[in-house]
């Protein structure tokens, strides 16, 4: 499946639009509440494996709608109470030729 933050792709063309899918990842982060140089690091990695956790969420709900591709992605990182993050990657389900 390609994936894109671009509305085109270069070399294929649209055949048609299947909607408008999200990819969604929670993480407690208390745990990292002293910023030390170890905390960072593990905080980055967290983080990673919740961005791939809401990308393969998103490439999950696309192939549901038998897209082989996804345009125009965006991700969003939200805190809440200051002890969750939340990713969301959201973008259009496509067929591409």
């Amino acid at each position: 499946m390609i994936l894109t933050t671009t509305h085109s792709i270069e070399g294929f063309k649209i055949n048609d639009y299947l909607g408008i899918v999200t990819g969604v990842s929670s993480v407690i982060k208390t745990s990292f509440s002293f910023k030390t140089e170890k905390n960072n690091a593990l905080m980055s990695e967290v983080i990673n494996k919740a961005k791939e956790e809401a990308f393969q969420n998103l490439k999950e709900h696309a192939s549901n709608l038998k897209a082989n591709a996804v345009v125009g992605i965006q991700l969003d990182m939200e805190t809440e109470a200051g002890s969750y993050f939340f990713i969301s990657v959201t973008g259009t389900a496509v067929n591409v030729l």
